[in-house]
């Protein structure tokens, strides 16, 4: 697991994200166009959990006319994310803290990714009230984390192939081994079914998969 307060971690972490998750650039791609089905060419998107910068970058190279605001409670990530911008920066809106840090928009879209796992399925359900009020009517939502299984054996074997995936990317084998042991005693993940059952009960619609990597999944849905 990630430990967004530790220096080194900070700088490795766009590395490191690319290493452990299957095909992450290429979803940051496909969260831009389905954001941009309903999204106009000069729309505002809310990105919560902008840290480090990976989507954001990805988002505002695509859609030049786009205007971004980040929400992340770690101010040395948003210190990386700012970093990675570049001159992309001028464009960006960075808020340090939880969701509630974020202005009340109305928003054209918003992002969740790599965040939600992190919650608990209380916490998990008020994030995503709090993202759909922000949004505008038929604003496009798009999450991806950590989504499995709650069958032991299922989950233990997704996450072992996540532990696998690392390893063949570059990944120290006790190193991907450790961090993923961690993961599935330490972070609150919900079987799919569940998750798509928070976002339905936070008022989202019209939820489907675009993305399945290992034990990853993505989701986008409109308010």
């Amino acid at each position: 697991m990630s430990n967004f307060s530790d220096p080194k971690a900070i700088v490795d972490y766009a590395e490191n994200a690319s290493r452990r998750i299957p095909g992450l650039k290429d979803m940051h791609r496909m969260s831009a166009l389905l954001m941009a089905e309903s999204t106009p060419p000069d729309g505002r998107v809310l990105v919560l959990g902008a840290g480090g910068g990976m989507e954001l970058k990805s988002f505002a190279q695509s859609f030049p006319g786009w205007r971004f605001d980040g929400v992340d409670p770690s101010a040395e990530m948003l210190g990386l994310a700012k970093a990675a911008l570049g001159p992309l920066a001028s464009r960006v809106q960075l808020h340090h803290g939880y969701v509630e840090a974020a202005p009340q928009g109305p928003f054209d879209a918003a992002s969740c990714l790599l965040t939600l796992h992190f919650t608990d399925e209380a916490e998990r359900y008020r994030i995503l009230c709090e993202l759909r009020a922000r949004l505008k009517p038929g604003g496009a939502f798009v999450a991806m984390h950590y989504s499995v299984s709650q069958d032991r054996s299922e989950r233990d074997l997704a996450l072992r192939r996540c532990a696998v995936y690392a390893i063949s990317s570059g990944v120290d084998p006790e190193q991907a081994r450790a961090a993923t042991a961690a993961i599935g005693k330490q972070l609150p993940i919900l079987a799919p079914e569940q998750d798509e059952e928070l976002m339905r009960r936070a008022g989202f619609s019209g939820i489907s998969t675009f993305y399945s990597g290992l034990a990853f999944r993505g989701w986008v849905a409109h308010a």
